[in-house]
């Protein structure tokens, strides 16, 4: 009698050497998934790259070639039923025998595989199972001299890395090592099955108004069932089932329709409901095989139309405009086995404890794990998720072309039921390489095969292979060519697409004052980068004489090209400068911070006019590997202040204030006569709401008000979208420096603030600020006699605080909540101007 698929994981029992040193011996490995420096470093044969310099000390890893073993015993196989290897992932050129028999090469990283045995088992006995992983480094190398055909035009890491379906920032990033890793990075598990569902896809349009979804479900089964049964359920109720007859071909499809389905929406727009479709290969009455996934019902567009300010740029999430507000994800280690379920989790919560509703996947890295996905569909995080392509004219010979045509269906197959992917962009920053090269581009030329003979043949995988898959295998997520893009014009053009506005860092170096003013349609990349905390700076050396800012081992941990002189650029613009590790760590945060304020505090501004910016994703959420970096929150999740910053400016309701910039090295420090200023609300709420504001003039000098406060009383938050408040101008001539201090007041608390500053700060005395932090059971009260700037609390591993970085005016105390621990920690903090308490 058939019976269910039995699926075995081969996680143990196996051993590791350098394949090209016959000296070597056999060392354990302690699980599989891993990499090789993962079990070089269980073995103590090397030490912690991500310490001091030592990433120098293990860049021969990457040269050499590495093999895996392990032995396991046939299992017992019915007759009738065939027994597979699974691999989920190789990294990335594998030959794999199977008792001396070559079953695999594989040269993409990104590609699983369904491998028969049946016939080459030994039964009884021991099977042995054998992968060489070649040096990728290498045959990249050997590639790029094998195809003159191609200019390999990279920035970042060798230009040999695009002719290699790896993981690009392998190869060392802006903010990332050169960690060359090889081994069995997925896991790998031993099948028995009679049959094995090979995919299924949901597919559902909504009709009378998201009332009605009316869907299909295909399967397609390889073995020997002949029925196929579908059950749609919710919260563990079913509340769909259907049956169909499995064709000779092994597909079917079965049909389903829900009344009044509950909707999925993006965090801070709704809830996340999601259902579980449970389908079953059956023979005979006997179920066969199993699969389950979660899903999400909604609607989902990328709006695209011609407006005052050109073509809009946002998405629609069940008829609700969505303002994305969130950062951009890079792998979150260097050793990728290290991420678990958990560590996805922990890092996705912590998105939403920023109020942030959309991650983008960046083109550089990998297709994440399920888990990763999971926990989006579970929160609310929207995904725009890149194809795996990065800052490279990339080669097409024809092999490759075929690799990657599987790679986008597999993966697009593997991720299409989640509802938190809303878009499926070609690559990350290719196009600005195509300008920067001058590589021949006609926008207007559609014939897709004269594309692969031109000096830019990547494009018929952006314009003409990728979007066919999706369209494909996933018709419901919009597709975008590449990020940025814009619809043939320049990928800096602002009135079209999406934009890496990084004139701010790098280009131009502007003042990170003006980022409202030269935002794009989506800024799908911008930031600033800074130190992390102190205690990971402590960490990331090996002696303590290389704590201080210029130490070689701190700038080792900082990948972009002339970040010391762009860092001390920024805070030299902006700020006092101040000796000692810890004042040169908090000022590089506290620029960050103020970046990162600006740029979401002025596009979030423009959501409501014409939806000017359908979005802001700061570079970048997370870390590799423990450096300096634009990351908003370091590899051990220790949040920067620039965190809290973006979180409040990405409130349900959020008060904005700004003077008009004013450029004080071009007019060689001479201050405006008169500054105009303007205050407003923007709100993501589907409803009105009414609220007062309170908008004060503040002395910085004396704390002392220097004019009377605007006070609106029960005025009309327009929904998801902006409300001007008030607007007026300062005369600089003869009104003391001070600040305006907004805040909206609703049922008598305050709930949200900001404020605006004279810029620079370093003109402004920041002494005697009558600081106060009084502790409480679960809380610190913090108030100051003059304005303050940048009150950061020093965090503890496993202590929440609600809010941090905060600017306290005088008569507005502010309550921070503490979370975690057994009390609360004696107050440690810093504010620009002081030594640390």
């Amino acid at each position: 009698m058939a019976t269910a698929a039995k699926r075995t994981p081969l996680e143990t029992g196996w051993s590791f050497k350098q394949t090209d040193d016959k000296d070597d011996a056999w060392a354990p490995v302690a699980r599989v998934p891993t990499v090789v420096h993962m079990d070089l470093l269980d073995n103590k044969r090397i030490p912690d790259p991500f310490i001091g310099t030592n990433e120098l000390d293990v860049e021969w890893i990457g040269e050499r070639s590495w093999t895996y073993r392990t032995s396991f015993t046939a299992p017992e196989i019915p007759e009738g039923a065939s027994v597979y290897l699974l691999f989920d992932g190789l990294d990335t050129f594998a030959h794999v025998r199977l008792n001396g028999v070559t079953i695999l090469k594989s040269e993409n990283m990104f590609l699983s595989h369904r491998i028969p045995i049946t016939s080459m088992l030994y039964q009884p006995g021991s099977n042995q199972l054998v992968i060489d992983f070649d040096s990728a480094l290498l045959r990249g190398r050997e590639l790029e001299k094998q195809h003159p055909e191609h200019r390999f035009l990279a920035s970042n890491g060798e230009p040999g890395r695009l002719g290699v379906r790896k993981a690009q920032y392998h190869w060392g990033w802006d903010w990332g090592p050169v960690l060359m890793t090889a081994g069995p990075f997925r896991p790998i598990r031993l099948e028995v099955s009679f049959a094995y569902i090979e995919y299924a896809k949901v597919d559902y349009d909504f009709s009378n108004g998201l009332k009605t979804a009316t869907g299909t479900v295909s399967v397609d089964v390889k073995g020997t069932a002949d029925e196929v049964v579908l059950s749609l359920r919710y919260e563990g109720n079913e509340v769909c089932s259907q049956r169909a007859a499995v064709a000779a071909d092994g597909s079917t499809k079965l049909e389903f329709q829900l009344d009044n389905p509950y909707l999925w929406y993006p965090y801070g727009y709704g809830e996340q409901p999601l259902y579980e479709v449970v389908v079953l290969a059956v023979k005979d009455g006997n179920t066969l095989d199993t699969w389950t996934k979660k899903t999400g019902f909604r609607g989902s567009e990328l709006i695209q139309k011609k407006d005052n300010h050109g073509e809009s740029f946002y998405f629609r999430v069940n008829d609700v405009d969505i303002f994305c507000g969130g950062s951009c994800w890079i792998p979150a280690d260097n050793f990728l086995p290290r991420l678990t379920p958990e560590k996805y989790r922990s890092w996705l919560e912590l998105m939403i404890e920023g109020g942030q509703n959309m991650t983008r996947v960046w083109g550089g890295g990998i297709y994440e794990d399920d888990a990763f996905y999971d926990a989006c569909d579970e929160l609310g995080i929207l995904v725009w998720q890149d194809f795996m392509f990065a800052c490279g004219s990339y080669p097409v010979w024809p092999g490759l072309q075929d690799s990657i045509r599987e790679e986008a269906k597999q993966n697009v197959r593997r991720l299409r039921h989640h509802p938190s992917i809303v878009l499926w962009a070609g690559n990350n920053e290719d196009y600005q390489i195509q300008e920067q090269y001058n590589l021949n581009y006609d926008y207007e030329n559609n014939d897709h095969e004269s594309w692969l003979k031109g000096s830019f043949p990547a494009r018929y995988y952006y314009e003409y292979l990728l979007p066919a898959v999706v369209k494909q295998e996933a018709p419901a997520v919009a597709y975008w060519p590449s990020s940025p893009f814009s619809n043939g014009k320049n990928t800096w053009d602002l009135t079209v697409g999406d934009v890496h506005q990084w004139n701010v860092w790098h280009g131009s170096q502007e003042k990170y004052q003006r980022f409202p003013e030269i935002g794009g349609r989506f800024n799908s990349e911008f930031g600033l980068a800074s130190f992390p905390v102190l205690e990971t700076v402590q960490g990331m050396v090996s002696n303590a004489k290389d704590l201080y800012p210029q130490s070689r081992a701190l700038d080792f941990h900082n990948k972009a090209d002339g970040h010391e002189r762009r860092i001390a650029t920024y805070i030299a613009e902006n700020f006092q400068i101040q000796s000692g590790l810890a004042s040169w760590i908090y000022l590089t945060q506290l620029a960050q911070s103020e970046a990162v304020a600006y740029a979401y505090r002025g596009w979030r501004r423009q959501w409501g006019d014409e939806r000017h910016c359908g979005g802001a994703l700061v570079w970048q959420l997370n870390d590799c590997w423990p450096a300096s970096s634009w990351a908003i929150a370091d590899y051990y999740l220790r949040k920067k202040p620039a965190f809290y910053t973006i979180n409040r400016a990405l409130q349900p309701l959020a008060v904005g204030v700004q003077r008009a910039h004013h450029d004080w090295s071009v007019s060689h420090a001479r201050p405006a006569k008169k500054s105009a200023y303007s205050v407003w609300v923007v709100s993501s709420l589907a409803r009105e709401e009414k609220v007062d504001v309170e908008v004060r003039f503040v002395s910085v000098e004396s704390g002392r008000d220097i004019r009377s406060p605007i006070v609106k009383v029960g005025i009309t938050i327009n929904a998801n979208g902006t409300t001007g408040v008030a607007s007026g101008e300062i005369d600089n001539v003869t009104e003391e420096p001070h600040v305006l201090a907004a805040r909206i007041i609703s049922g008598g608390e305050t709930i949200s603030r900001d404020v605006d500053w004279p810029q620079p700060f370093k003109y402004l005395s920041f002494a005697d600020r009558g600081v106060k932090v009084e502790a409480q059971p679960g809380r610190y009260i913090v108030s100051a006699e003059r304005p303050t700037k940048g009150v950061v609390f020093e965090e503890a591993d496993g202590v929440v605080l609600s809010d941090n970085c905060l600017d306290i005016i005088p008569g507005d105390p502010q309550v921070v909540e503490v979370r975690g621990g057994t009390e609360v920690p004696q107050a440690k903090y810093r504010y620009l101007g002081c030594e640390e308490n």
